[in-house]
């Protein structure tokens, strides 16, 4: 079989659109439909089913989806390994995945730091949440993650060394100028009346664990795409947050923070394959131990 036409189904499982997966393919969506139909063809069953908002698969066409998937990556996989063998290990680029506030400072200074230690290096960083980057490390997209234990959690998986790095305490995202900044910790008792911004699911577990566990309520009543657009919540006076603390030192400047009592923290970890790893994974590890207080 054609694994360009199994690319082609994934992507449109992916998207649950012929249209969309056409333009990202740089198909056309006659195109897309033909090879489709040629793979339902092939394999006598039907794997996509419309719906409303576009298309699905069926049951038989989830089953394929994930043995495409999980082929298509190990296809990858090989020839970044005779690139690899062609160009020299020197010359293969680090790919490095992080959550955004641990991509905002953390990690491009700890790679900054291996930099000059160890000369030029072709690296990419790909910023995502926790549970997105683990599929990458596992698929091989990425030879290194940064990632986090904050609910829903890291997963236990045996094909992946799992380093922890160290605790990150979260703190409270304040206006510049709010009457609780520059003081000292904050219970989130005292911030109970306020209206709370949040981003996604984990951050916004961890922030309604530790008002129960304080006994107070918190009501979230802004959402936001991402965390930049979290922060522009708070810095025009709409929110105050729940952010990590290795953000603070990257913060805009109409943002400020104040630390909580006894607040909640989370495990900052690095995840690579046990396999085939990169030549520079190691010694990336080293620095960012040492940015979490770790020898350096």
């Amino acid at each position: 079989m054609d694994l360009a036409v199994w690319r082609s189904f994934v992507t449109v499982c992916r998207l649950g659109s012929l249209s969309a997966a056409a333009v990202e393919l740089h198909h056309t969506q006659s195109a897309v439909s033909r090879q489709i139909a040629g793979l339902e063809q092939h394999l006598g069953v039907e794997l996509l089913e419309r719906h409303a908002r576009g298309v699905r698969p069926t049951a038989a066409g989830e089953v394929f989806r994930r043995h495409a998937l999980a082929t298509l990556d190990e296809a990858d996989r090989a020839l970044r390994a005779v690139r690899d063998v062609r160009d020299g290990a020197r010359d293969r680029p680090l790919a490095v995945g992080a959550t955004p506030s641990l991509a905002a400072g953390i990690v491009p200074e700890a790679v900054r730091a291996l930099l000059d230690e160890a000369g030029p290096l072709r690296w990419s960083l790909r910023p995502g949440l926790t549970a997105a980057l683990h599929e990458r490390v596992l698929a091989g997209d990425l030879d290194v993650a940064v990632v986090t234990d904050a609910p829903p959690g890291l997963p236990h998986e045996p094909r992946l060394v799992r380093r922890f790095l160290g605790l990150d305490e979260m703190v409270v995202a304040l206006p510049a100028g709010h009457p609780r900044a520059g003081g000292g910790p904050v219970d989130v008792g005292g911030l109970a009346g306020e209206t709370w911004a949040e981003d996604d699911a984990g951050s916004a577990a961890l922030l309604r664990q530790h008002a129960a566990r304080a006994g107070v309520t918190v009501r979230v009543g802004l959402a936001a795409a991402d965390l930049p657009g979290k922060l522009a919540l708070v810095a025009t006076g709409h929110a105050v947050a729940l952010i990590p603390g290795v953000l603070a030192r990257a913060l805009r400047p109409d943002v400020t923070t104040a630390r909580l009592v006894g607040a909640p923290t989370r495990g900052i970890y690095a995840i690579a394959p046990r396999r085939d790893a990169h030549p520079s994974v190691g010694p990336l590890l080293v620095r960012l131990g040492a940015a979490f207080g770790g020898p350096a």
